[in-house]
């Protein structure tokens, strides 16, 4: 995986009345109204969420809230991307420490990671790279842009999956490799929604199967490496 595929810039999704912080004390503000945010969402969900809640939640004035967040959609999509930046981060890591030799093993890697975020990280259930339910809750116009402004969630996701890998995925039509990733993307998080509609853990053999389903997949799309 070469420097240049690593750093592939990362979707932008930037809008009115948003702020990124760049002091230290704005920076701390700002996540942990991202931490309270995951938290609530956990609680009681997308559709309940408010900004009030969520500013109180994170102890801050409604004020500073909409220093850095213009509502309830920029607050999502703020909580969208920093997962997606640490799952990126996470499977990376998991990349370099154990180097799989094609697709089949970095999908395996993919799925795991995913997996291992969804015990574990607050809110992860309600939003991932996305909101994960069916409903849009009031507040927040387009879901399917949470990313990226231009962009589907899903596809902003399978291109920077894309730069991740790099040589794994190389190939002479990479608009083709996209949709491929993308349409295995939506495979799985249906898979594995089923896996862990019963089962705060997961379903160990559904998991297996959504891996066996995308490593068949992009066999299929990309052939044997």
């Amino acid at each position: 995986m070469s420097a240049d595929t690593r750093s592939h810039p990362a979707p932008g999704r930037t809008g009115p009345g948003r702020r990124r912080p760049v002091q230290q004390r704005s920076q701390e503000r700002y996540e942990r109204i991202l931490d309270a945010c995951a938290a609530l969402l956990d609680e009681a969900g997308a559709a309940a969420l408010t900004t009030k809640e969520v500013a109180q939640r994170a102890q801050v004035p409604i004020g500073t809230l909409y220093q850095f967040f213009a509502g309830k959609e920029d607050l999502l999509a703020a909580l969208a991307g920093r997962n997606l930046d640490r799952y990126l981060h996470r499977l990376d890591e998991r990349l370099r420490a154990e180097v799989p030799a094609g697709p089949a093993g970095f999908t395996d890697l993919a799925v795991e990671e995913f997996v291992a975020m969804k015990r574990s990280v607050p809110g992860f259930g309600q939003v991932d790279f996305g909101l994960t339910g069916p409903a849009v809750p009031s507040g927040v116009d387009d879901d399917r842009h949470l990313l990226d402004t231009e962009l589907d969630n899903n596809t902003a996701v399978a291109l920077r999956l894309q730069a991740l890998g790099g040589e794994l995925f190389a190939t002479a039509d990479p608009a083709a490799l996209t949709l491929g990733l993308r349409v295995a993307l939506e495979a799985a998080d249906a898979v594995l929604k089923l896996a862990f509609r019963g089962d705060p853990q997961g379903d160990p053999a559904m998991i297996a199967e959504c891996k066996r389903l995308v490593r068949c997949y992009l066999l299929e799309q990309l052939g044997p490496r």
